[in-house]
């Protein structure tokens, strides 16, 4: 007896990997597999650092999602993958049939380099590209869905048609049909939500050369849905007094209608709220230079790469179209080649379960003088001095299912923040409070000076009366002549902090991804090392298993 034409239609076999740092990645290859099976594919779906690559051999189609990590690596899990790939013992894969989606941020200068890395050695390994590697920025869902369509135009070219199941697939990140239809709107950072500003306040004490605002906002009758570990997604708007000084200097009408997206609208709210305009990166130079004085052209030159760095460093749009003389272009061609504006991502400092219609987030107002003017981070000082309460910001959830605690309450934590870094920390206290965990905790927090910069000091010190946080150690690097930091801590309390983690521990670092990261990422084999009596090898190993075993989780930024 023959097999109906759908069963045979569904031993087409699709096999699709991810590397996330951030949760986008996962998603991604998420949403992938429902139209691969939608289209009577089966799928094999798993993180890179779960699949073993020597497995790739017996795979006939590999679609791989990965984000770039730090200076271009891959995210920290999915590591080994990427080693063995680059190893001497890769097996030959001239059986493969392939397509990358890389995910980065085109403001760094190794744009989506872990993608382009794993593209160029599958092919060296002897695989053939189904479908041309894409290239995401940060607003990766138009590229991504396309993308999408055209590995599922690929696939079915060469398996053979297919009957769809449930309709045409929806498009990436936007609201499905019934969703639409018969419950409440869903937000998203395709839709953000309005929320309203509850409290605004400085976490930093007089005296302090920072400022830190605490930011509660009211997500009541939004539908989102938080954990702890999660972000906050807010789409900032451009300083006013910026956008006016180079609405003068290009000698622009500020209501001339101008493209965003499908619509137009007046320029001045385009440049306000849409595009970005505080920073530079040389795709965005590139777009600009195709109509601009040779001077421009020549930036850009084969061989100019550290000159391109050096003056894209600290510079913004204003910098540009003074130094180039680019005044008089077209408003209309000009925004165009601009980037839309992305949004700012704040790990959360609260937990649902304590704050059921709020979400808060620790904002470091960022300002500092460059190439003769003043500077300013886009949201963080629109926070600090055009925020208030009763207005209201567009909003949505990120989800980062990679920045966990885990499932046991009784299961020990080993928490390293350093400025706002610690509010992740503060989410997962108020969480274990509300649901009376057991487990210990210990906090390492560091900071400039403990009488200004101890952000949420009355919380940790009652948590620590309360026992529901264990331990806390502290480091404020200007309270002496010899600075200190939470990796010196660390490794001034190696012998506790690795007798915690032999007893099943998961040990989360939460700051700054260039400094502070790597720094305890060293003081970490360090302890392992001395305390733990192993080889730098070994300890290199243990530190690894950490992270493959998900007890080993960064936030960083």
């Amino acid at each position: 007896m023959s097999q109906p034409a759908d069963d045979r239609a569904f031993v087409r076999e699709v096999t699709v990997l991810y590397a996330s740092q951030t949760g986008n990645g996962r998603a991604l290859a998420a949403e992938l597999r429902r139209r691969l099976e939608d289209r009577r594919f089966r799928v094999t779906l798993a993180s890179m650092s779960e699949y073993p690559p020597e497995r790739l051999v017996s795979v006939d189609y590999l679609l791989a999602i990965t984000s770039t990590y730090g200076e271009g690596g891959p995210p920290e899990r999915a590591a080994s993958f990427f080693e063995f790939l680059h190893g001497k013992e890769a097996p030959g894969l001239e059986g493969l049939r392939f397509s990358v989606l890389a995910l980065g941020d085109v403001t760094y200068d190794r744009f989506c380099q872990a993608g382009r890395d794993l593209d160029e050695r599958l092919e060296e390994l002897g695989a053939v590209r189904l479908h041309p590697r894409s290239d995401c920025d940060v607003e990766f869902h138009d590229p991504a869905e396309a993308w999408m369509e055209g590995v599922l135009a690929a696939l079915c070219r060469e398996t053979g048609p297919s009957r769809v199941v449930g309709g045409a697939p929806a498009r990436v990140g936007a609201p499905g049909a019934a969703t639409a239809v018969t419950g409440p709107p869903r937000y998203d950072r395709r839709h953000p939500f309005p929320a309203e500003v509850l409290r605004n306040v400085n976490l930093n004490r007089p005296g302090s050369d920072e400022e830190t605002r605490h930011l509660a906002l009211s997500i009541a009758g939004s539908g989102l849905q938080y954990e702890p570990g999660d972000s906050l997604g807010i789409f900032p708007e451009n300083p006013p007094r910026l956008v006016y000084e180079l609405l003068a200097e290009m000698r622009w009408n500020p209501e001339e209608p101008v493209p965003v997206g499908g619509e137009y609208v007046p320029l001045r709210e385009a440049l306000l709220r849409h595009y970005e305009i505080t920073a530079l990166s040389k795709p965005l130079i590139g777009r600009l230079a195709r109509s601009a004085p040779s001077r421009l052209k020549e930036l850009l030159a084969p061989g100019r790469d550290e000159a391109q760095r050096t003056y894209i460093a600290g510079r913004d749009l204003l910098d540009l179209v003074r130094d180039f003389s680019l005044a008089g272009a077209p408003a209309s061609e000009f925004v165009r080649r601009l980037r839309r504006m992305p949004p700012r991502l704040y790990s959360i400092a609260s937990s649902r379960r304590a704050c059921p219609d709020e979400v808060h987030a620790a904002v470091a107002v960022i300002r500092y003088h460059v190439h003769g003017r003043e500077r300013e981070g886009v949201f963080s000082v629109q926070c600090a001095e055009r925020v208030h309460p009763g207005g209201r910001l567009p909003v949505y959830v990120h989800a980062n299912p990679d920045f966990r605690m885990p499932a046991d309450p009784d299961v020990a934590l080993i928490m390293i923040g350093t400025g706002t870094g610690v509010a992740p920390f503060r989410a997962f206290l108020q969480d274990r409070e509300e649901g009376g965990a057991a487990g210990k905790t210990w906090l390492l927090f560091g900071d400039r000076r403990s009488r200004t910069d101890f952000l949420y000091q009355a919380e940790w010190e009652r948590w620590l009366r309360r026992g529901l946080l264990t331990r806390m150690d502290t480091a404020f690097s200007r309270d002496s002549d010899r600075k200190r930091y939470v990796q010196h801590r660390m490794i001034e309390n190696g012998r506790e902090l690795f007798a915690w983690l032999e007893e099943g521990a998961h040990l989360y670092v939460c700051g700054d991804q260039k400094r502070m990261a790597p720094n305890v990422h060293a003081a970490l084999g360090s302890i392992v090392e001395r305390a733990g009596g192993r080889t730098p090898a070994q300890a290199q190993q243990y530190v690894a298993d950490l992270i493959q075993q998900n007890r080993y989780q960064s936030d960083v930024y």
